[in-house]
């Protein structure tokens, strides 16, 4: 058992899709007695970067995150242009969307994932990193994000 693609076991991340971020944000921070973190839309086309299904993407999202101790619960609130997270959206209503786990090396890591049939769905650039959703669902149940920040 020491074969790990990603070089991690630690899942730092689930994000949940919502269609109202004010009201779900709202809703967790009144559960764990926290304050309500502002939402922020996710950069536009032209610095994130957006790829979905390997074409260029306009999609944008809204953003919430909680810190949870050693996780990050992510609110994620999709405009209407098409994406992983308006699909899911659509497809399965609000809910968890993916789990995400920090990796060095996002290029090597997608081409070890694909080479096993987990397809890249979107991924893009936010300001200190990359992102990138993988197909996992058949194997894990699951979609994986996979985070790289910058050093």
């Amino acid at each position: 058992m020491d074969h790990n693609v990603l070089g991690t076991r630690t899942i730092t991340q689930i994000g949940l899709v919502v269609h109202d971020i004010e009201a779900v944000s709202a809703a967790y921070a009144s559960f764990f007695g926290v304050e309500k973190p502002d939402w922020f839309w996710t950069d536009p086309a032209d610095k994130a970067m957006t790829r979905y299904l390997g074409e260029p993407s306009e999609a944008r999202a809204k953003l919430a995150f909680f810190d949870m101790g050693s996780l990050q619960l992510e609110l994620i609130e999709p405009d209407e242009r098409p994406s992983t997270w308006r699909d899911y959206l659509n497809e399965r209503g609000e809910g968890v969307h993916h789990i995400a786990l920090v990796i060095e090396g996002m290029k090597d890591k997608i081409m070890l994932m694909e080479k096993d049939g987990m397809k890249l769905l979107q991924k893009g650039e936010y300001t200190g990193g990359r992102y990138a959703y993988m197909d996992t669902f058949e194997p894990l149940k699951v979609m994986l994000e996979l985070l790289e920040n910058d050093r």
